[in-house]
């Protein structure tokens, strides 16, 4: 219950300080719904229930935020991703320890726009994890992610390591804000198909 208070406590935060993520779409509407559909049809018949259950506001969010990836994977799992995501965060940190504008503006792009992992994001949640009161922190939560890692891109291509690196504590706070909330035992999910 503490990480959980902790995360809701970090996530309203996230929510005050920042806007939606920067950056355009790289799919429309309609690409965002055709990937999430490829994904619901790996779930099993009570995750696609529950998610049914979700509201219209919580679905379009997940839309909105399925929008901002175009890299879908039928692969790889959510922990896979999460590792894909450590290590372009080390790689911009290490870049602005090296005052390496590239490459730390080419690792937040790739953070920023992460794989979405085989069954898409919310299937790895536990069943009572996937609720409208939980879900409406995924905005803030991401945009204080991602949203921050174009930024700190858009820094590091200006050359201003320093406005770069003042954008890792709100990145950092988001991974943390999230992970509070709904990361228990990462890996594989009992309800997606393999």
């Amino acid at each position: 219950m503490k990480n959980v208070i902790l995360g809701l406590t970090l996530l309203v935060t996230a929510t005050l300080v920042s806007a939606n993520v920067d950056g355009k779409p790289k799919l429309t509407t309609q690409e965002a719904k055709v990937k999430m559909k490829a994904s619901m049809s790996l779930l099993d018949k009570e995750l696609k229930q529950t998610i049914g259950k979700l509201s219209k506001q919580t679905k379009g969010t997940l839309v909105q935020i399925y929008r901002h990836h175009d890299r879908h994977s039928q692969k790889v799992t959510l922990r896979q991703v999460m590792q894909e995501v450590g290590q372009e965060m080390e790689t911009m940190i290490s870049a602005v320890f090296m005052d390496n504008a590239e490459m730390a503006a080419d690792a937040a792009r790739r953070l920023a726009n992460h794989r979405i992992p085989r069954g898409g994001l919310i299937s790895y949640l536990e069943l009572d994890q996937i609720n409208d009161e939980l879900l409406s922190g995924l905005d803030g939560m991401n945009t204080e992610v991602e949203g921050n890692a174009i930024k700190f891109a858009q820094a590091a291509d200006k050359g201003d390591m320093a406005a770069a690196a003042a954008l890792l504590t709100p990145i950092v706070n988001g991974c943390v804000a999230c992970h509070n909330i709904f990361r228990g035992q990462p890996g594989k999910n009992s309800h997606i198909r393999y």
